[in-house]
């Protein structure tokens, strides 16, 4: 009974979090959301007794799946204003 409670409590937070990646529109603030997704993952699959499994998840759907997206939308906002067009904000 103890496991299907935190199975439950994992789950809630797997759905909440991807509710929360998809109503993100920023893409650095989605990123950082979707590493909070990834992290729940591992913590699911671990309870669920997959440690391969949440392994590779924190280490794609944790680490290297948001830095990936956090280091492209720096390269686009870059690319969006050259170096001599930068106005103050």
């Amino acid at each position: 009974m103890g496991n299907d409670v935190i199975v439950s409590l994992c789950l809630l937070l797997v759905a909440a979090s991807a509710t929360v990646a998809v109503a993100v529109r920023e893409p650095a603030r989605q990123a950082l959301v979707l590493a909070v997704l990834g992290l729940s993952l591992a913590a699911l699959f671990t309870v669920l007794q997959a440690p391969d499994v949440a392994l590779s998840q924190l280490a794609v759907g944790s680490v290297l799946t948001p830095l990936m997206i956090l280091l492209s939308v720096r390269k686009v906002r870059r690319r969006g204003h050259p170096a001599g067009d930068r106005t103050e904000r």
